[in-house]
């Protein structure tokens, strides 16, 4: 299994970027740099390219609606080029409130776009002539809808690889089926391994069931936060305000992708429970209320057999890769449990 973890620049991007070296050192293969609302991933990627030797570097995500399908593939081309071969393209369609609310742009069929951008991408990765009708994106513009001096084109530069690696951040059943379709490597939300086959795998089995023969296996990255040792069993909690927010108040009422995971993954009661509290302003009764048996199976914290279970159990869900955040008072002590995570992985 490969470790991946998402890089915290909060407190500062250069402090990010010398904890990620520390990482690699210890362990870690693959981590993703965010975009929300915030600087821009792609800026921090070409920084960590220079400063690392082996990770790979991947956004985590890009929603689809940014850029345009030709820019998407000409970053990531660039981001391979300069991590020498190192780069995976995440994508995701991030949602309607930061979508229409920052972007100022319509979030729209976003299962339809996504594969129309991943066909795209790999279109210009293979430094084909870009000529692409679908029913979002039209490449060349149609001569009546612009100045009708638009022709094909191919990337001007020879990519590293004609193949990088396409990430897809999806919760919904129909984009989940289309990334097992088309992508190469898969990031869900709230996943725990008892509840993946219920909530997810008739998705996974009908995508599965069109991927294309010569396309490999989909990587799926999944774990939680990774707190190795004895008596570590409280740093769970750290853990409740994020799945408040995001259960409770991420999206509205009727539109809450992560509240409808949650639900489905045995916990519908609770999920209702907890968008009420967090909607009416009681953000604390709203992080008491995530179950503590929610808490255990969405992580790697706690002794060592402990955490071997969870390993076992998630590579008999399906993961093949973990995604993980390291508890830890500082650096070196995430280092550590790095470190700790990845001799233990390899014990499997």
């Amino acid at each position: 299994m490969k470790i991946s973890t998402l890089i915290n620049y909060a407190g500062g991007f250069k402090e990010a970027v010398a904890e990620v070296k520390a990482l690699e050192k210890a362990g870690l293969d693959v981590v993703w740099v965010p975009e929300a609302y915030s600087f821009d991933a792609p800026t921090a990627m070409g920084y960590l390219a220079a400063e690392t030797e082996r990770v790979i570097i991947a956004s985590g995500i890009l929603p689809i609606y940014t850029r345009t399908p030709s820019l998407l593939a000409m970053t990531a081309a660039g981001l391979d080029y300069l991590s020498d071969g190192r780069a995976m393209l995440g994508l995701g369609a991030s949602g309607p409130q930061v979508i229409e609310g920052f972007h100022g742009l319509p979030y729209t069929a976003p299962v339809a776009r996504t594969r129309e951008v991943i066909d795209i991408c790999r279109q210009v990765w293979r430094r084909e002539k870009v000529q692409y009708m679908g029913d979002h994106y039209q490449i060349p513009l149609p001569q009546d809808r612009g100045t009708g001096l638009g022709k094909p084109l191919k990337l001007i530069n020879h990519p590293v690889r004609s193949d990088i690696p396409i990430a897809i951040a999806s919760l919904g059943p129909a984009s989940v089926a289309a990334t097992a379709e088309l992508a190469d490597a898969w990031l869900p939300a709230f996943y725990t391994a008892e509840a993946a086959d219920a909530v997810w795998g008739d998705s996974l089995r009908k995508g599965n069931g069109k991927r294309a023969e010569d396309r490999r296996p989909l990587d799926i990255y999944a774990g939680g936060s990774v707190a190795i040792g004895e008596g570590m069993e409280p740093l769970r909690n750290r853990a409740r305000p994020g799945a408040a927010l995001y259960i409770g108040g991420m999206g509205a009422r009727s539109k809450n992708f992560y509240n409808d995971i949650f639900s489905k993954s045995g916990y519908e009661a609770e999920a209702k429970v907890i968008q009420d509290l967090y909607l009416a302003g009681d953000k604390k009764a709203a992080e008491e209320a995530i179950p503590d048996d929610y808490l255990a199976k969405s992580s790697l914290i706690g002794p060592e057999g402990f955490v071997k279970e969870r390993l076992y159990a998630l590579r008999e869900s399906g993961v093949t890769s973990l995604n993980v955040s390291f508890a830890g008072a500082d650096a070196t002590e995430r280092a550590a449990q790095c470190e700790n995570l990845r001799n233990l992985v390899d014990s499997l």
